[in-house]
């Protein structure tokens, strides 16, 4: 740097600086992809089609339905780009990789010339495998309101009670651990939610007596008022009386569907909805304010898990996959999917040492997975489905980890909704089940291992 130079060159330099747009967030450049593939579309501008499928495939850490966007751009780009079937096969071939499978391919024009190809008998054969059932877990708990909705789920151990939160009755119930899986639990009242809006998130502070939830008027939904769609707010209540204790609304437009507590009580929640991160003290002296902790590179955070180290944690964007946070400089780094490990759709994420377990709502199919990463925490060496594909599984969302076991929800009957919230045509809602699977301990991590 020549600091000798003129002052009007170095005012200058400062000013074109001070002028640069503040950075764009994830969100807004996802919705700004999400135009172009639809304009391209339907234009028929595979070309520019395929570019933005390109841009996406990279914001989304290689989202498997992103790759499914770019492999239809290289099958209409074919008669440019003479080996675009033959990069399209090549998307496929990850996307089967990464676990999933979909009728799309079978189903869309788009896809036609694919079908005539000898690696598409390959295909089809591991998509099948993907789709078959898998089921290393219990049922543990039958609820017998079949109308609650349940979305989230911890456990009150001096009670020997789990809290469980409803969406469509706006409530927090509980039920005893100890209830057998042979007959629907017994179900009481713990809270109500102080607006008519579902409660959504729910953790409890057993070292403070405390129980934290998250509130939403989700937008669009019939739960809640229309007058009241866009407001969000954490809740804290007494554990040992339900009683409402503090109430912090949210900023307008967001939605806090996910939170995780700190060590120190500190409440962390996640913003499904406008992509934020936000921190609570949790101090009741300390001012009802959310700072938000990162700087807009989530599209829509879920649950996050903390690391053992305490100062980083594992975030889960259902776009863009599974993120580090650092809490101290608030940098955020991914994990990288390796073309074979699908991140996306991951609703419940905990953390057990070197383990993630997640709950994946937004995979084709949807699964509860253990991951398994190396000693610093930095790359996915291994993966094991606990449940898949099984009639047991309809749309699981949340869970909790007792010891070496695992509670989780796994048909909390929003599989049976439409886009406003209401039951589908010929639907019948079911009763909630709550799983159990035991998790093995904590493995040595030295290096990579097939999928298991």
């Amino acid at each position: 740097m020549r600091l000798h130079t003129a002052p009007l060159l170095l005012i200058t330099a400062l000013t074109a600086a001070a002028q640069q747009p503040a950075p764009v967030s994830a969100s807004a450049q996802f919705q700004a992809i999400q135009s172009r593939l639809r304009a391209s579309h339907a234009a028929s501008d595979w070309l520019a089609n395929l570019a933005a499928a390109q841009d996406q495939q990279a914001l989304l850490n290689d989202d498997p339905a992103a790759l499914l966007e770019v492999a239809r751009a290289e099958v209409h780009i074919r008669d440019v780009h003479l080996n675009g079937d033959v990069a399209a096969i090549r998307e496929l071939q990850q996307f089967v990789r990464m676990g999933q499978s979909t009728d799309f391919i079978e189903k869309t024009p788009d896809f036609a010339t694919l079908r005539n190809r000898p690696e598409y008998a390959d295909l089809q054969r591991d998509m099948a495998a993907n789709r078959a059932p898998i089921a290393l877990a219990a049922t543990a708990l039958v609820l017998p309101d079949a109308n609650l909705l349940a979305e989230d789920i911890d456990v009150d151990t001096a009670r020997h009670r789990f809290l469980i939160t409803s969406v469509r009755e706006h409530k927090i119930v509980a039920v005893s651990v100890t209830n057998s899986a042979s007959g629907p639990a017994a179900i009481t009242d713990f809270a109500p939610a102080p607006d008519p809006w579902p409660i959504v998130a729910i953790k409890i502070d057993r070292t403070r007596s405390r129980v934290w939830a998250t509130e939403s008027a989700m937008q669009g939904l019939s739960f809640s008022p229309k007058s009241d769609w866009g407001r969000t707010a954490v809740l804290c209540y007494d554990l040992r009386t339900g009683k409402l204790l503090r109430r912090v609304e949210g900023p307008h437009g967001s939605a806090f569907g996910d939170m995780l507590l700190l060590p120190n009580g500190d409440v962390i929640v996640s913003d499904g909805d406008g992509g934020g991160l936000y921190r609570l003290a949790s101090n009741p002296a300390s001012p009802d304010h959310l700072d938000r902790i990162d700087h807009g590179e989530f599209i829509s955070p879920q649950t996050p898990a903390l690391a053992p180290d305490g100062h980083r944690l594992f975030v889960p964007d259902y776009e863009r996959g599974l993120a580090i946070l650092d809490l101290t400089t608030q940098k955020v780094s991914w994990l990288a999917p390796q073309g074979r490990f699908a991140l996306n759709g991951i609703d419940g994420l905990y953390c057990n040492r070197n383990q993630l377990i997640a709950v994946q709502n937004g995979t084709s199919p949807e699964r509860v997975i253990l991951f398994t990463l190396d000693a610093p925490l930095a790359t996915i060496v291994s993966e094991k489905i606990i449940e898949r594909a099984t009639p047991t599984l309809g749309d699981p969302t949340h869970g909790v980890l007792i010891g070496r076991d695992f509670y989780y929800i796994a048909n909390s009957g929003w599989d049976i909704l439409d886009a406003h919230g209401n039951i589908n045509s010929g639907a019948k809602p079911s009763q909630p089940r709550i799983m159990r699977a035991t998790v093995p301990g904590p493995q040595p991590s030295t290096g990579s291992s097939p999928r298991q």
